[in-house]
């Protein structure tokens, strides 16, 4: 199993600790990475506000480069996977619009046409339709571990372009949980809007979120957080201190990724985690 690995800019950068913890995981897995050359930012729909098209052209790129390598394409981000097959939908089905890129690329010296042929997918959900990718792997099972599946906004919506599961009521990040041994906390706010592309605009508002979903996995019963966004991690764990003092909230519970909860399954450390550069509730976590 061979995937092109889109990183996004925040694995190279502020969430570093994203990118190494996925590679132990995958190599431990067997899941074979080969990282996009000269990839470029998905525009994280900064860019889409901006320049719909230009966006639109750099991940028609970026997708042509996995499809010269023959490989699908492998996101850790929600927002990488949301803006990569909105550009992969809109170019599918509009052969006009599709030409039109491709004429685009051509002319910036861009070596590959956009064809198609590369799927998208999340690594989230290359783990939910290969459960068996864990079978007697998971070596230090987390019983006992109560984590809260957070999802975020990106990775559900919209239904009709992100279409794994039910985007309403998801299950499968629970059903993964199972798998690693640890018990999966229901909390009200697991679909809720980060409010990371918001921070600037709206600072006190994305505080107040921030901390209503800490608050809500706290109250549930949970020992951590666990989410599949890196841009979602950054957010939570960043901001958790703000955050719980915007609403009045007690709450302390260390955010993780979720590559970082399947390691401390299949055995590795925090060290091996990278979890040291995690901001807030480091103390709080039990496992790894």
């Amino acid at each position: 199993m061979k995937y092109a690995l889109f990183p996004g800019c925040v694995l190279e950068g502020a969430a570093a600790e994203a990118y190494t913890s996925l590679n132990k995981v995958c190599d431990k897995l067997g899941i074979e990475i080969e990282e996009i050359p000269n990839w470029t930012c998905c525009g994280a729909s900064h860019a889409q506000g901006v320049n719909d098209f230009a966006a639109l052209v750099i991940n028609a790129r970026n997708i042509s480069i996995a499809e010269n390598m023959g490989l699908d394409i492998m996101t850790v981000c929600n927002t990488c996977t949301l803006q990569l097959r909105i550009a992969k939908a809109r170019l599918d089905k509009d052969a006009k619009l599709k030409e039109k890129v491709n004429k685009v690329l051509k002319e910036s010296g861009h070596p590959y046409e956009y064809k198609g042929t590369s799927k998208v997918t999340h690594f989230l959900w290359i783990l939910d339709e290969h459960p068996e990718l864990l079978d007697g792997k998971v070596v230090n099972p987390l019983h006992g571990v109560r984590i809260a599946a957070y999802y975020g906004c990106h990775i559900l919506r919209p239904q009709e372009i992100m279409n794994h599961g039910d985007g309403k009521h998801p299950e499968y990040m629970e059903r993964l949980i199972r798998k690693l041994g640890a018990e999966p906390v229901w909390f009200d706010a697991s679909r809720k809007c980060c409010g990371f592309h918001a921070q600037l605009a709206a600072e006190h508002d994305v505080l107040t979120v921030t901390g209503q979903i800490v608050d809500s996995a706290g109250r549930a019963g949970a020992m951590a957080i666990a989410t599949p966004c890196p841009l979602c991690q950054m957010q939570l764990d960043m901001y958790e201190p703000e955050g719980r003092e915007a609403v009045h909230s007690q709450a302390e519970v260390p955010i993780l990724h979720l590559q970082q909860l399947v390691g401390f399954a299949l055995g590795m450390s925090k060290e091996d985690m990278g979890f040291n550069r995690h901001v807030s509730a480091q103390e709080k976590l039990k496992i790894g």
